[in-house]
């Protein structure tokens, strides 16, 4: 099944065109893996920071006792540390996250994670399968689920036009 939303809005979703492959979260995770980089919420920023770079990632999830108690990114680090002066290697990543977690679950919809992603102004989500972490998913997740969704869909119709010659007039 596909999916489009169409920016300019116009008909009813329900009655829209679709082009946004329904995939689940789970797809994702089983194709990109689920390993998940934590940090503690009483480490340094910098250690955060230091860790990202490490792994070459945008964000961590941040636990203590193994359960989620926020996010930290590289948006957050610039935007409450870097631009306001303050000291990284001295600041804790508890003082900087934000109350509220944004998640996903393994079954929710590549659509239903844009829309999230969208709506709150996050490039990261935590996926939780209860209260235990699933994995993390970001844009660029979605964004190349899309392409290689939407790419498979036009090599199988060019294939079944090109199967079917055009009937001389």
């Amino acid at each position: 099944m596909y999916f489009f939303s169409h920016p300019l809005g116009g008909a009813s979703q329900s009655e829209r065109p679709s082009m946004i492959h329904s995939g689940k979260i789970n797809e994702i995770l089983s194709q990109k893996g689920v390993t998940v980089w934590t940090i503690r919420p009483d480490a340094t920023v910098f250690e955060a920071i230091q860790m990202m770079a490490e792994k070459n990632v945008g964000a961590l999830l941040v636990t203590d006792e193994g359960k989620l108690t926020g996010i930290i990114s590289e948006r957050d680090y610039t935007r409450k540390v870097a631009i306001k002066g303050r000291s990284s290697k001295e600041l804790k990543v508890r003082e900087i996250l934000s109350p509220k977690i944004v998640h996903a679950t393994p079954l929710h919809s590549v659509e239903e994670c844009l829309r999230l992603m969208t709506e709150h102004r996050v490039r990261h989500l935590p996926v939780l399968d209860g209260e235990t972490i699933a994995g993390v998913i970001s844009i660029g997740d979605l964004v190349n689920w899309i392409i290689s969704t939407q790419t498979a869909t036009i090599s199988q119709l060019e294939a079944y036009i090109s199967g079917y010659p055009v009937p001389p007039e």
